[in-house]
Parts: structure tokens; C-alpha cells; sequence
């Protein structure tokens, strides 16, 4: 059962496991308890271990202007209230490739994403782009993110403020400030990504697209009662 589930999500660890089994067999054919789980997974050697992050993708020491965060105390009541945005990096055949996404803190939704072979403003443009696309509401939205050159650039700026959109980073380079966005790259990249080894930029970019789809429509989110994002969002006051 427990195999079956990962092979959608790899790496999903044993808590959400739990909550997915159960949703999908029903209790009655469910007999253990978490905690009897994870004994069973630590038996057969199937405990997900967290990895390490070793490169950089942020780079703040830049002469452009950088935005204050305004949004620490703000109270997160509904969907495309703030978005939260991040870089991580994923190694191919032909070396390092980055992953942009964008993400609905209220739903926990991604709602944009791009691969590219480049650390340059166009990875985030092509991910904020399609997040526009996708945008259901014309509330007041605040875009937040690190001081990272890319999201400072003269093109970013410009597309969010077209858009009406507040902008919002991080500050004194504190990585707590934009926690939500860093642990969702983490997640798509260990849960999803597991051990496998990407060809080339094109593959990795039909494989994320392919983890966002089942990141936001199957997995069970502890901060969202087990449910999935998407049906947080959908559901969510509009």
C-alpha cells in the first residue's frame, strides 16, 4: 500500500502516509495506529530522511532597491493574500538547473512554477507570469520573497506593479522570513524527486510539472487538516 502511494509521491513521509491510507482504504482496512507505522517502515528501511541544502541561489549584495517586510504580523484569512516566492536548484546530466515556484500561503497551492538552466530574472518572471494566469480575485495581494537580485530586477518589479500587487522581502537576510517558500521547494525536490536523475532541463521541467499536479491536487497537508491544497483553495472564500 505504502509503495503504491509513493510512487505518485516518493518521498512523502509517514505522518501525511497515515492520513492517505486511511483516506484512500478506509479504517476498517487500516488496523494500525501512526506510531505502529512507523515501526513498520523503520523495519523495512523505508523512513524518508531529510537531506541537506548546499547551494546558494540568493544572492542580496546588489546595489537595487530592496523592500521592507510588512507582513510579519499580518493575519493569513484567504486565498491570494500573500504569495511567497523562492529559487532552488536541481542537478541534471548537464549540470545545475533552477526551480522557481510560487506559492498561495493561505491554500498552501502552487501557483506558478519554471525551469531554466539560468539563475537570471526570467526563471521567476516565467513562474509569477503563469500565477498571474491563474489569479482568480482582484483582492488586495502582497508578493512576498528573499532580496535575491532576481526578484529586485527592474522586470519583476515592474510586472507585480502593473498588477497592482504589494510587494514584500525578507529582511537582514533572515531565512525564517520566507520559511513557507524554501520548505516548499524542499518538499517538491525530496518528496517527489526522490533519487531520481534528470537527462537534461526538458525532462526535469515535464516531471515538475508533473510532482506540482499531484503536490496540489493528492498530498495531505498537516497545516491544512490533510487536506490538499487545491481543495483548500477551491473551497476557499473567493
Amino acid at each position: 500500500m505504502v509503495q503504491g502511494v509513493r510512487n505518485r509521491m516518493p518521498r512523502l513521509g509517514t505522518r501525511k502516509l497515515h492520513a492517505l491510507l486511511r483516506e484512500k482504504f478506509g479504517e476498517e482496512h487500516l488496523r494500525i495506529g501512526r506510531d505502529k507505522l512507523f515501526a513498520i517502515l523503520g523495519q523495512e528501511n523505508m523512513l524518508q530522511r531529510r537531506r541537506k541544502r548546499y547551494l546558494q541561489t540568493t544572492d542580496s549584495k546588489h546595489w537595487m532597491r530592496k523592500y521592507p517586510n510588512l507582513i510579519k504580523e499580518l493575519t493569513i484569512t484567504r486565498k491570494e493574500q500573500v504569495w511567497v516566492s523562492d529559487i532552488t536548484y536541481v542537478r541534471t546530466a548537464e549540470g545545475f538547473c533552477y526551480l522557481s515556484m510560487i506559492t498561495d500561503v493561505y491554500s498552501r497551492k502552487i501557483v506558478g512554477s519554471a525551469v531554466s538552466s539560468s539563475l537570471s530574472s526570467e526563471i521567476c518572471i516565467a513562474a509569477l507570469q503563469e500565477a498571474l494566469r491563474t489569479r482568480e480575485t482582484d483582492k488586495k495581494l502582497i508578493h512576498h520573497s528573499d532580496r535575491g537580485i532576481q526578484y529586485c530586477s527592474k522586470e519583476y518589479v515592474y510586472i507585480l506593479q502593473k498588477n497592482d500587487i504589494g510587494i514584500n522581502m525578507t529582511e537582514n537576510g533572515d531565512p525564517y522570513e520566507n520559511a513557507l517558500a524554501e520548505r516548499m521547494n524542499r518538499t517538491i525536490k525530496e518528496e517527489f524527486f526522490g533519487e531520481h536523475r534528470f537527462s537534461d532541463r526538458a525532462f526535469l521541467s515535464m516531471v515538475v510539472r508533473e510532482s506540482v499536479g499531484i503536490y496540489n491536487r493528492e498530498r495531505p497537508h498537516l497545516s491544512l487538516g490533510m487536506q490538499a491544497p487545491e481543495a483548500v483553495h477551491f473551497g476557499a472564500n473567493k
